[in-house]
């Protein structure tokens, strides 16, 4: 297994290879597709991003509450095809991996080879598990969107596989 530490480098993420294991550690982003859309307006708009996207992630995920004594409920990947019409989009502006579950449009595969990033896979089913591996959590905006909101996660160790590169 590769250990991956956030942020990372176009270099860091040209050296990955597909099928390779991943340990991810670091700061990374939650964002499902109401989240996309609403970034990609901002652009659109010029006005500022609520996170840096330079040497970030974005996991395809909408946290679960915390139960007691947990920094965070399930948290496990969707569907990675619903955010496709955005993910160009966002690949151009400087952000690094994705990470979900599912494949890929051949115009996002495309973005990802044009843009040095990369899709790595999360298992599908293993919420709890991942959970396990934030150690922080915190609301940084579209708070109205409830689970669909984007997270600052904090992770150690989270098991991922690379996709696409």
């Amino acid at each position: 297994m590769t250990a991956l530490r956030a942020p990372f480098s176009r270099d860091d993420i040209r050296s990955l290879r597909e099928g390779e294991q991943i340990l991810l550690s670091g700061v990374i982003y939650t964002a499902r597709d109401a989240a996309h859309k609403r970034l990609c307006g901002l652009l659109d708009a010029g006005k500022p991003l609520p996170f840096p996207l330079e040497g970030s992630a974005l996991f395809y995920a909408g946290p679960c509450p915390a139960p007691p004594g947990r920094v965070i409920g399930s948290v496990g990947p969707t569907t990675s095809g619903r955010m496709d019409a955005y993910s160009p989009r966002l690949m151009r502006e400087a952000f690094h991996l994705m990470i979900g579950k599912g494949p890929r449009s051949p115009e996002v595969i495309a973005a990802i080879r044009q843009y040095g990033c990369a899709y790595l896979s999360a298992i599908g089913g293993a919420a709890a598990l991942m959970a396990r591996r934030v150690m922080e959590t915190e609301m940084v905006a579209f708070p109205d969107l409830g689970p669909e909101a984007i997270h600052k996660l904090t992770v150690k160790d989270l098991p991922l596989i690379v996709t696409n590169r």
